[in-house]
C-alpha cells in the first residue's frame, strides 16, 4: 500500500526541476498524477516515465496564468483521473534586477503566474474539492525569499503573497475538510541558476528529489491536522516559519505626535524592530 494509494492530484509546472520530482514521488507513492507545464513535451515526457515504472499520470498543457484554463485542468484531473484529491501549486516565473532596472512587462508576469496563477488553480481546486464533498489538500509553493531577497522585489512579493493566501485560505475551507499548507524549498534547479547569487544558497547537490517527501507528506493522510502551516524544507533542515503577527509592546496614547513617535522607536519600540532582511533571507 502507498501512502496515496487511490488519491488523484494536480502538480503545476511538473514538466522540470522541484515540480518534476514531486510528481515522481508522489506517483511512487500510488497516487495518480496530472502533468501540468506551459512546455507540453516536457509535460509528456514526465508523464511517459510516471507510465513506464507502473504508475499513473496525464499529462496536461497550460499557463496556470489563465484562469479558464485553471478550470478545465482540474475538470480533467476530475473526469481523467476519477477525482481530486490534491494540488500542488507550483509553477512559478523569477525576475532578479534592480529596481531601477525593473521591466513592467516581466513584473506582471512573476504577478501573474506566481500569485494569480496560484489563486486561479486553488480556488477551481477548493470548488471542485467542496462539490466532492470529501475534503482534500492544497500545498502552496512559497519561498524564503518572502522575507525580501536582493534584487527580486517582485518574486519576493509575490511569494509573500502566496503565505497571505495560504492563511486565508486554510481559515475558508477547514470546515469543508480541506487542508491548505504553503512550503518554502530550497533545492537547484533551472529557476534558481537564474538567481545570480544563487551559489551562495545552494548548489547541484541541493536536488529536488531531497524535498519531494515533504510534498508526499502533505498530500498523504499522515497530515491530517496539519493545516495553515509555512514549512521551510531545504533537505537538511525542516522548520515551522512563524506568521506575521503583532509584537509587543503595544504603546497607546490619545495622540500621537511626531515626537512622541520618536520618541516610541528610540525607546519602547526599539527592541521590537526586525533585523535588515539581508541578514533574514534565505535561511
Amino acid at each position: 500500500m502507498g501512502l496515496l494509494d487511490g488519491k488523484a492530484v494536480v502538480i503545476t509546472g511538473a514538466g522540470q526541476g522541484l515540480g518534476r520530482a514531486y510528481a515522481e514521488h508522489a506517483a511512487r507513492a500510488g497516487a495518480s498524477v496530472l502533468v501540468n507545464d506551459v512546455e507540453g513535451e516536457l509535460a509528456e515526457r514526465v508523464a511517459r516515465g510516471i507510465l513506464a515504472s507502473g504508475g499513473r499520470a496525464v499529462a496536461d498543457v497550460g499557463s496556470v496564468a489563465d484562469p479558464d484554463y485553471a478550470g478545465v485542468m482540474v475538470g480533467r484531473c476530475v473526469a481523467q483521473l476519477g477525482g481530486l484529491d490534491g494540488l500542488v501549486n507550483n509553477a512559478a516565473v523569477v525576475h532578479h534586477a534592480p529596481p531601477w532596472r525593473d521591466d513592467p512587462e516581466r513584473l506582471r508576469a512573476v504577478i501573474e503566474v506566481n500569485v494569480l496563477g496560484s489563486m486561479y488553480c486553488g480556488t477551481a481546486a477548493a470548488r471542485a474539492m467542496h462539490a466532492a464533498g470529501r475534503g482534500g489538500v492544497i500545498v502552496n509553493v512559497a519561498s524564503g525569499s518572502m522575507l525580501g531577497q536582493e534584487k527580486a522585489a517582485a518574486y519576493s512579493a509575490s511569494k509573500g503573497a502566496v503565505a497571505s493566501m495560504t492563511a486565508s485560505w486554510a481559515v475558508d475551507l477547514a470546515e469543508h475538510g480541506i487542508r491548505v499548507n504553503a512550503i518554502c524549498p530550497l533545492a537547484w534547479t533551472k529557476l534558481m541558476r537564474e538567481d545570480p547569487k544563487a551559489h551562495q544558497r545552494s548548489g547541484p547537490a541541493a536536488t529536488p528529489e531531497r524535498i519531494a517527501p515533504l510534498v508526499t507528506y502533505l498530500l498523504s493522510d499522515l497530515s491530517v491536522g496539519i493545516t495553515g502551516q509555512l514549512i521551510r524544507f531545504i533537505g537538511e533542515t525542516l522548520h515551522i516559519v512563524r506568521q506575521p503577527a503583532v509584537k509587543e509592546p503595544v504603546l497607546r496614547r490619545d495622540r500621537w505626535e511626531v515626537e512622541d513617535i520618536a520618541r516610541a522607536f528610540a525607546g519602547e519600540l526599539a527592541g521590537a524592530l526586525e533585523p535588515p532582511p539581508a541578514t533574514r533571507w534565505g535561511r
